[in-house]
C-alpha cells in the first residue's frame, strides 16, 4: 500500500505555469499580476450528497475543480492557483489515476497550477479552494442590479437536472437526449470566457449551482430588487418545468446587465460560440421575490425554488 505522500507525488503533483513555489514545502508561493486581486473561493463534493458513490473517477476529478472554476467565473476572475484536500475511504491507485486524469484536465483546460492540498482517510469527500485575479475594482457582484436591468442566462439550464432526473428514475430520456444531460451533469463546462466579457458589462451575476430560481433570488436579495421571468417554450412536464426552474448543477451564468446594453450582450454570443437568452427583468419590489410568466403572460407556479443542503 503506498504512503500518503507517495500518493502525492504520484498523482497530484505536477509542474506548474505561473506559481513561486509549489507542491512539496508546507505552503505554496503565488504572486499576483500587479494591478490586480485575489477572488478566493471553496467548494466541498461530498458522495451521497453531491455525487454518487460509483460515479466515474474520471469524471468525478474533472467535475471537483470545474464547480469551483465556474465560481471564478462568476466573478469575472481569471482561475490561477487551486488547493486540493481530499478524504478516501482507501488508497487505490487505479481509482486515483482516473481521478487525478480528470482532475488535471480541467486545470490544464482552465490554465490553473494545482499547489497543494491535504489527503486523509475518510467518507469519500473533495474541497477545493481556488484563486484567481482580476483587474482591481473589475470584480463582478452580486449586489449590483438594478430596477430595469435584463436579466440573461448563458447555455441551455436546466440538463444536469434531468440527467440526474434519468439517474434516479424520475424521468426517461431518448438516448440522444440522456446521452447530452448526463454529459452536462458530470463534466460541467465553466463560462470563464463569458465571465471576463462581461467585465464592465454585467452589473451583477452568479453561476447556476443550486437551480435557477435559487441563484437569481441570491442576486435579487443582495441587490435590494425583485424580478420578472418571462420564459419561452416552457416544457408541459413538471419534472422537465422543475428541472429548468429548480435543479442545479447547471454552472451556466445568470447575469443582469443595463437594458440599453442588450446589443453588446447579443453580439456575444457569435464571439463565444454560447447561447445567451434574454429571460426577464429586475424591478423594484420585495428583495429576492421572483414572478415567473409563461409566454403568454400567465403566472406560473414554482413549488422547490432550489436546492437547499440543510431541507
Amino acid at each position: 500500500m503506498p504512503s500518503e505522500f507517495a500518493l502525492i507525488e504520484r498523482w497530484f503533483k505536477r509542474p506548474t505555469r505561473h506559481t513561486v513555489l509549489g507542491v512539496g514545502d508546507d505552503g505554496a508561493l503565488i504572486r499576483p499580476s500587479d494591478g490586480c486581486e485575489l477572488v478566493v473561493s471553496t467548494d466541498m463534493l461530498v458522495a451521497g450528497t453531491h455525487f454518487f458513490p460509483e460515479t466515474d473517477a474520471e469524471d468525478l476529478g474533472w467535475k471537483t475543480l470545474a464547480v469551483n472554476v465556474s465560481d471564478l467565473a462568476a466573478m469575472g476572475a481569471q482561475p490561477r492557483w487551486a488547493l486540493l484536500a481530499a478524504a478516501l475511504p482507501a488508497a487505490t491507485e487505479s481509482w486515483l489515476e482516473r481521478f487525478a486524469r480528470g482532475f488535471f484536465a480541467c486545470a490544464d483546460a482552465f490554465d490553473i497550477d494545482v499547489v497543494g492540498g491535504d489527503t486523509t482517510k475518510g467518507p469519500r469527500n473533495f474541497c477545493v479552494t481556488i484563486l484567481g485575479e482580476v483587474p482591481r475594482g473589475c470584480a463582478l457582484l452580486r449586489s449590483g442590479a438594478q430596477s430595469g436591468d435584463d436579466i440573461w442566462v448563458s447555455g441551455r439550464p436546466g440538463r444536469a437536472a434531468l440527467g440526474l432526473a434519468q439517474l434516479q428514475g424520475r424521468v426517461v430520456l431518448d438516448e440522444p437526449t440522456a446521452v447530452d444531460c448526463l454529459m452536462a451533469l458530470h463534466r460541467p463546462q465553466p463560462r470563464v470566457a463569458l465571465g471576463l466579457a462581461l467585465r464592465g458589462l454585467a452589473s451583477a451575476a452568479i453561476d447556476v449551482s443550486d437551480g435557477l430560481l435559487a441563484d437569481l433570488g441570491h442576486v435579487l436579495s443582495a441587490s435590494g430588487c425583485a424580478a420578472t421571468l418571462r420564459l419561452d417554450g416552457l416544457p408541459d412536464s413538471a419534472i422537465e418545468r422543475e428541472c429548468l426552474l429548480s435543479g442545479g448543477d447547471d454552472y451556466e451564468l445568470v447575469f443582469a446587465v443595463p437594458a440599453s446594453r442588450r446589443s453588446d450582450v447579443r453580439a456575444l454570443t457569435d464571439r463565444l460560440a454560447l447561447p445567451l437568452t434574454l429571460i426577464g427583468a429586475v424591478e423594484a419590489g420585495e428583495a429576492g421575490s421572483i414572478r415567473v410568466m409563461d409566454a403568454a403572460g400567465h403566472p406560473v407556479e414554482v413549488g422547490c425554488r432550489g436546492f437547499d443542503h440543510f431541507l
